[in-house]
């Protein structure tokens, strides 16, 4: 049924990764999926109080992921290529930087059953940048609830990013690349290189 060319673009909060899955998408004719997080009203109480918002936060982003792949993927059954700005197991990745340990394997057992109904990607592509770079774009995205985002999240978001990127589920391939001298939005050679990168991969954009 998933017989398509699935890729994933991830990051940590700022990263550049829905502008670089848009690119690709109008570039290559991919189909787009994007994370629906603007609608999740957990999100500006969890950035206000961690301690009470994490479970129900995190809860409803796995919900709302699920839905959103699930649905995406029934509709489309013939082979088709796909890029996405974010992967379903970063749900885990996130609760279990925010969760206690309790919450956490309640949560993680709601995880496993859902993931086994998911496709998986051919190609994941991880954009890092240093948490000032990635402070900078918060603020020049100016979202009101991202105001009060402090570095030692994003610190503990990208400790969690850097555990799954050195043991990632098999036959899931795994690019990352250093974005913090890139602006591939702006310049195209940067774009480019961008692509070069992931074609070397072997995985075919067009």
């Amino acid at each position: 049924m998933y017989r398509n060319k699935y890729l994933i673009i991830e990051g940590n909060i700022g990263a550049g990764k829905t502008s670089l899955a848009k690119l690709i998408a109008k570039e290559f004719n991919f189909h787009l999926i994007l994370e629906e997080f603007a609608e999740n009203t957990f999100l500006p109480q969890f950035y206000n109080n961690p301690e009470i918002f994490a479970f129900p936060l995190e809860m409803s982003f796995m919900a709302a992921r699920f839905k959103q792949m699930k649905e995406f993927f029934s509709k489309h059954t013939l082979p088709f290529p796909v890029v996405s700005d974010y992967m379903f197991h970063k749900t885990l990745l996130f609760a279990k930087s925010n969760l206690k340990t309790g919450e956490f394997k309640l949560f993680e057992q709601f995880f496993q059953m859902l993931n086994t109904g998911l496709p998986s990607p051919q190609l994941i592509v991880f954009l890092y940048k240093e948490v000032p770079q990635l402070q900078k774009n918060i603020k020049k995205r100016g979202r009101s609830y991202e105001r009060d985002i402090k570095d030692e999240y994003l610190t503990r978001i990208d400790k969690a990013y850097s555990s799954f990127l050195k043991r990632p589920p098999k036959s899931i391939k795994i690019l990352k690349i250093n974005t913090n001298e890139l602006d591939f939005v702006k310049n195209k050679y940067d774009f480019e290189h961008i692509l070069a990168e992931i074609r070397k991969t072997g995985f075919k954009l067009g």
